[in-house]
């Protein structure tokens, strides 16, 4: 063999030898650290399959191990998962068989953090002729002091539902209790089965359900269904059977019922939906949750935190965690509960809205949506037939009418004659003579015209105009005004911005659809509350506010820790809305409004009616609007909607509704 080829095979032995015995074998530090990255990244199967000894394995099998693991982190609410190790560097540990490395694991938990040091074992296997290191696992890696065959207990404390009150302490929303009526198996006959399915509004196949569930005993009390603690006439009808009894039970209660059903809401069970929405805020599959309403709005401020025990289920439990309950907070709204009720009473069941609100403050007194629903019949337990009734009642009483907006009709002819007022375009004592109930511009309006419902044979001014509800008088007052000052004097009144400024959402006011009146029919028609304008029946309620108030228009509020603000600074002059409050009093003495005069108040205001229809030509839907306050103590603006009034004993039943709503908060003691 030559030099070359005995130096060549000397290297290459050496390179063999280098190679064999360079230190690349896995330490058992490494092999942690990786562990600990899959176990941080819960990746179970991995953490099994390839890092667990075969002593382990031969105790633990795989869905044990994955199962557990995943139940635990499920059930506990574990989050901010975070396992480190808890030494530095690596040593060569290549003539040992075992080693142990100490790690620390920190996690929350429904009941608080849980923190704890562990020793970890790693042995080393030989698997498919290759050496490792492999870890020595237990159940004391899931939970400190955890034992194999051990449960965990988890014991939860009810957090206290913050209440909702209105401006005099009275409950909206308040923690009540009602009535659960259950069942004795061994007093009950059969036979009266169906008898206490009627009486409850329910089905026979219901009570066998909870009757044949698997814990049911013979003498047990067995939960059948939940009803109110009033409801004295199913009490009576339900105690008269052998084996039905009741137990008094928790419940959320609404005792203002359907009057302020929309401006509560109400709680449920949680849903998958709205879990997972709401992940990692401590929510369990047995939470209740806000759905509608104030309830869903202020779901944070109100729900509370239960407390939670984790602990290891022994004869002397370990406590793992814990935490004290956090009771939710109670809300004061300025709303002034008689008065909701009342106006809501007043209505009759009719489909419309009605809004009230403080001049001087902003307060808002009443939000009220018509008809409406029982949300206790939802905390009692709603059935699928009489919700589908709710659901397809034509009158909807599922829609919360005060949060939307309507075409104010005539109601807004006041706030048109205020911009003309404060442009200077329109002189109050100046009379327009026209003859007739119809006007038209001719061919620029395609011959459609403006309709008036009264020819008064005379000239007309601005006090008459009011007084006798002149559309024709304010179409042409829109139109002196013209486009740039009537949707700046509309900005100016908070019509057409983004937001209406309202703790509660309701749907801001519009101009128009796309924000302009470039055509003058438009212009002409938003002059007397037809076109597209739209608003909300609370925020037209605060613009007649704005002027009782001499022009100063105050930011509506409904909760009792917002501070009263002015809202717009200054809408008129003082000696404008002197002038306008003087001739609203007029369309109620002599005017249009003449069903609300009353001998025991000063009303004023303005009517309205807003007909909805597709064309000219045809006949369309009504709805009638009064907008009212008390001159001699305004202390509130009423503002009324109701649909088809064509059908509902027309616009003197709306204003009737209004004055009855005054004389029964007056009778009450208003505030």
């Amino acid at each position: 063999m030559g030099k070359k080829s005995i130096l060549a095979s000397f290297l290459f032995i050496l390179l063999f030898i280098s190679v064999g015995c360079s230190d690349d074998s896995v330490q058992p530090e490494s092999r942690l650290n990786d562990y600990v990255k899959l176990w941080n990244k819960q990746d179970f199967e991995e953490m099994y399959t390839d890092y667990l000894s075969a002593s382990t394995k031969e105790s633990y099998k795989n869905e044990d191990f994955i199962d557990r693991y995943e139940k635990v982190y499920s059930d506990l609410g574990i989050t901010d998962l975070k396992v480190e190790t808890a030494f530095e560097g690596e040593q060569d540990r290549e003539d040992k068989e075992q080693v142990t490395l100490p790690i620390k694991a920190k996690m929350n938990s429904i009941a608080g953090e849980i923190e704890f040091d562990k020793d970890v074992e790693l042995k080393k296997e030989t698997r498919d002729e290759e050496e490792n290191w492999y870890i020595n696992w237990d159940t004391t890696f899931i939970l400190p002091d955890l034992q194999k065959d051990e449960k965990i207990g988890i014991k939860s404390t009810k957090a206290q539902r913050g209440e909702i009150f209105d401006r005099n302490g009275k409950g909206l929303a308040i923690n009540g209790t009602a009535q659960q009526v259950g069942i004795v198996p061994e007093q009950f006959d059969d036979t009266k089965k169906a008898e206490v399915a009627k009486i409850l509004d329910n089905t026979t196949e219901y009570i066998d359900k909870q009757l044949n569930q698997s814990w049911v005993e013979p003498s047990l009390f067995v939960p059948i269904q939940k009803i109110a603690k009033d409801d004295k006439e199913r009490i009576e009808q339900l105690n008269a059977i052998d084996g039905v009894q009741f137990s008094e039970t928790a419940v959320r209660e609404y005792p203002y019922k359907e009057s302020a059903a929309h401006l509560t809401g109400y709680v449920g069970t949680i849903t998958a939906e709205e879990l997972e929405k709401h992940k990692d805020k401590g929510y369990s599959a047995s939470s209740v949750i806000g759905k509608r309403g104030l309830e869903e709005l202020l779901e944070e401020q109100l729900r509370g935190k239960d407390g939670y025990t984790i602990y290891i289920d022994r004869e002397e439990p370990a406590v793992i965690a814990e935490t004290e309950p956090e009771d939710g907070q109670s809300v004061t709204l300025m709303v002034d509960a008689d008065l909701q009720k009342t106006a809501y009473t007043n209505m009759k069941g009719v489909a419309g809205t009605f809004s009230a609100v403080q001049p001087e403050t902003g307060d808002v007194l009443a939000l009220v949506s018509s008809p409406s629903f029982d949300p206790n019949d939802f905390i009692l337990g709603m059935s699928a037939e009489n919700y589908k009734k709710l659901e397809e009642n034509a009158k909807q009483p599922l829609l919360n009418r005060f949060a939307a907006t309507f075409s104010p009709g005539s109601s807004i002819k006041p706030l048109i004659a205020m911009i003309g007022l404060n442009a200077g375009t329109l002189d109050p004592n100046k009379t327009i003579d026209i003859s007739g109930l119809k006007w038209s511009k001719g061919e620029e309006w395609g011959n459609a015209s403006i309709t008036r419902v009264t020819d008064p044979k005379r000239p007309v001014d601005l006090e008459a105009a009011l007084q006798y509800s002149d559309n024709i008088y304010f179409a042409q007052t829109a139109l002196a005004i013209g486009e740039d000052k009537l949707i700046s004097g509309l900005k100016d009144l908070g019509v057409g911005e983004e937001k209406f400024p309202l703790e509660y959402p309701i749907r801001a006011s519009q101009i128009s659809n796309d924000g302009k009146l470039t055509s003058s029919k438009l212009l002409a028609d938003t002059g007397y509350g037809q076109g597209e304008v739209l608003m909300s029946l609370v925020h037209l309620a605060s613009l007649y506010g704005g002027i009782v108030q001499d022009g100063t228009l105050m930011k509506p509020r409904l909760f009792e820790t917002t501070e009263a603000a002015v809202w717009k600074e200054s809408i008129t002059s003082s000696d404008n809305a002197a002038l306008l409050k003087k001739d609203m009093r007029k369309v109620v003495t002599d005017g249009t409004a003449t069903a609300a005069k009353s001998d025991q108040f000063a009303l004023a205001g303005k009517t309205g009616t807003a007909e909805l229809k597709k064309s000219q030509d045809e006949k369309g839907q009504e709805n009638g609007l009064f907008v009212a306050y008390d001159q001699n103590n305004p202390n509130a603006v009423m503002s009324i909607l109701v649909e088809n009034v064509q059908d509902e004993g027309g616009g003197k039943a709306v204003q009737k509704m209004v004055l009855q709503t005054f004389e029964k908060w007056e009778a009450e003691g208003r505030n």
